[in-house]
């Protein structure tokens, strides 16, 4: 008799169903031998770290001299080139000096003849002296003599006086620079008139190799700072400043804080600090914008973790994994809002001597048990004989640094 169709199938869901057993039990004993899983840990500790802050300011020269005329008159001749470097001394205008020869002159000329005037009333009053002891003469001719004699001296040293105030507005005709420093465009051209109380300057120097930067920070920064420093939780830092320029990149050179202001800008509430930085090749101009980077204050209680180590959930709180007392995961909040080199700074959480978790923090919960290592240990690795466990060959790890 031949077998039906339906009693093949049903002869092969029977050893399907004889085997489950076997495969059911194997599935069971892999699980119960899953190893405990391997981190790495630091232990840390509290340290100075400095505190950087980031300030804009502005290039300011450091001198700037307007060059303005001190007597009334027309410029003749310009004896700069506009846009390059002139010395202190150095003669920028000449002025037309004509009528201040003339006075001069005749200031020359005054104090000539106040000489000789003083002269004749000297010798006058050398005569009546004798004459009076004798009653040749009154005694009030004397008198006379003699007043004019001095009256006569004083009226050479007024003349002397107005000869040197003319020499002086002469020597004015020539228009010197003040500073030296690289100058700017000529405002006024030969030919046109200048007086002394003008508004606009001649032209501007400016001192370059050496100049100013002028940062501002807020009030309420500054006096967090001030609290910090008095609270003994910090200490000053260093006065090195970093510049980065408006296209991104670090001038070359480091300068150095000079002092801060002591008045509050009412408009900004802003407190001005001011920098030095050498500028040898003239990159720094006046007037252009920069960043500026120094550590204004060193944090003496923080603590420095791995940024592998810190994590952030779905509210943006930070936290790290400890290694607790019972070698089980615990999850710390903790405050850390900047970054130093390759560390993150955090300023509340932590105590001297945790362990914070910094490898093998993958897929770990609070609670779960562990088997930590310090993060400098070497890694270990077993190798297995080919066929040992059955699958040909294979090596297995542990990661403890």
């Amino acid at each position: 008799m031949k077998p039906t169709r339906l009693a093949l199938p049903a002869a092969l869901l029977c050893a399907a169903l004889a085997l489950l057993p076997a495969c059911s039990g194997k599935s069971s004993a892999d699980a119960k031998k899953k190893p405990t899983p391997q981190v790495g840990f630091v232990v840390v500790k509290p340290g100075s770290v400095p505190v950087p802050t980031t300030l804009s300011g502005r290039i300011v020269a450091f001198e700037t001299s307007e060059v303005r005329p001190q007597i009334t008159g027309v410029v003749r001749r310009r004896f700069f080139t506009e846009g390059g470097t002139v010395r202190a001394g150095q003669p920028l205008f000449q002025i037309d000096p004509s009528l201040y020869r003339a006075s001069v002159n005749q200031a020359s000329a005054n104090v000539a003849s106040a000489r000789a005037s003083a002269a004749a009333a000297a010798a006058k009053a050398e005569r009546y002296k004798p004459l009076a002891r004798i009653e040749a003469v009154a005694q009030q001719d004397y008198t006379d003599a003699l007043a004019q004699a001095r009256a006569a001296s004083a009226a050479v040293q007024q003349n002397n006086a107005a000869l040197e105030t003319a020499r002086i507005n002469l020597r004015f005709t020539t228009v010197p620079a003040p500073i030296s420093g690289k100058i700017g465009r000529s405002l006024f051209t030969v030919g046109a008139l200048v007086s002394a109380n003008q508004v606009d300057p001649l032209t501007v120097i400016q001192r370059l190799d050496t100049v100013y930067v002028d940062m501002q920070q807020s009030t309420s920064e500054l006096l967090a700072l001030r609290k910090a420093l008095a609270g003994g939780g910090a200490t000053p830092g260093s006065t090195a400043v970093r510049l980065i320029l408006e296209d991104g990149s670090e001038y070359a050179q480091t300068g150095t804080v000079q002092f801060s202001e002591v008045t509050v800008n009412q408009a900004t509430g802003t407190v001005t600090l001011r920098a030095t930085f050498p500028n040898p090749n003239g990159e720094l101009l006046p007037g252009m914008f920069v960043q500026a980077r120094f550590d204004q204050a060193i944090d003496r209680n923080a603590y420095l973790v791995p940024q592998a180590a810190l994590q952030r959930d779905l509210g943006g709180q930070a936290f790290v994994l400890l290694v607790g007392p019972d070698k089980k995961v615990e999850k710390r909040p903790v405050e850390a809002e900047r970054a130093y080199g390759a560390n993150w700074v955090v300023t509340d959480g932590l105590k001297p001597g945790d362990k914070v978790i910094t490898q093998g923090t993958n897929n770990l919960r609070p609670g779960t048990a562990i088997k930590p290592v310090p993060a400098a240990s070497p890694q270990v690795v077993k190798v297995r004989k080919p066929g040992q466990d059955g699958s040909g060959g294979g090596a297995s790890g542990k990661q403890g640094g």
